[in-house]
């Protein structure tokens, strides 16, 4: 195709836009509307799987070790850590550290309750053990059991599994919801742009009667439905951005909680880039089978 016919489909397809006003009018606001309800619930399923995320990278093993065990005995057992696949990082705990975690969690009304422990320390050392990947967490204490000079490890074995479990279903449920909602908006929004298309049968047998290949009554059709796609695209990007920009510092300043949700960027790159890719997919689409339909009269 040469760059003249290019150039000419590219203002055509401008000129679509203007001339028939309202029609552009209602397929942009069917575009917008409905990636805009898209957008609301893709934001809230990537937050609640990173809240997922934070919940599931707070659990830990603790590993404790005999009592009798020595600064060799803990070095070995530091080797044998290093060894076990599935283990990201672990952290050694002396009694004394691990005494004073313990009076953190007394309230200080009742600290005298404690006094003389540091003569006779009676908690053993341990080691904190992170797995790779949390939902092997109960698979790595299996293997962090059978080693030696550890005889017991704790990471609350029912709470985590029935953790897991919810983070799963919310995670399944987001997933199954998000790609039920982007199939309707395929459907309503393709519809849509097809009914501003087929508005102008007329128009497109007119072409045809005089001689107009099919490549050429197709062009500004494309440009004019990529361009309807990316222009409601944009205006839902811009208030879903604008808005979470203010639901961010509103969170983060009110609550001093940092990592309950996902920072902006490269959050706002991954909104822009699968709302521009649906919205050019869906009026290229919609524009295509409308046109196709006259063609083939």
């Amino acid at each position: 195709m040469k760059i003249r016919t290019v150039g000419r489909h590219i203002r055509q397809g401008f000129l679509n836009l203007s001339r028939n006003g309202w029609m552009t009018f209602a397929s942009v606001s069917a575009v917008s509307i409905t990636l805009l309800i898209l957008g609301v619930f893709l934001l809230l399923a990537l937050n609640v799987n990173h809240l997922a995320d934070v919940v599931e990278n707070q659990v830990e093993i603790r590993a404790f070790l005999d009592l009798t065990a020595d600064s060799e005995d803990i070095e070995n057992v530091e080797k044998e850590l290093e060894q076990i696949l599935g283990v990201e990082s672990y952290t050694f705990v002396s009694k004394d550290e691990g005494l004073s975690e313990f009076r953190e969690g007394f309230p200080e009304q009742d600290q005298d309750l404690l006094e003389g422990l540091e003569e006779e320390n009676p908690l053993p050392d341990s080691f904190v053990i992170k797995a790779v990947d949390p939902q092997k967490t109960g698979e790595v204490a299996e293997k962090v059991l059978k080693l030696p000079h550890v005889y017991d490890v704790t990471y609350g074995k029912e709470t985590v599994e029935k953790l897991f479990k919810v983070t799963n279903t919310i995670r399944n449920f987001g997933l199954v919801f998000i790609i039920g909602l982007t199939f309707t908006a395929l459907f309503l929004i393709s519809n849509t742009i097809r009914l501003t298309i087929m508005a102008r049968g007329k128009e497109i047998e007119i072409m045809k009667l005089v001689g107009a290949t099919r490549g050429f009554i197709r062009g500004p059709f494309f440009v004019e439905g990529l361009l309807m796609g990316l222009i409601g695209s944009i205006i839902p990007i811009i208030l879903l951005l604008v808005g979470y920009y203010f639901l961010f510092s509103y969170v983060t300043s009110e609550f001093l909680i940092l990592n309950v949700m996902l920072p902006l960027y490269p959050l706002a790159l991954q909104i822009a880039g699968i709302l521009l890719g649906i919205g050019a997919f869906i009026g290229i689409w919609g524009s295509m089978m409308s046109v196709r339909k006259f063609l083939k009269i």
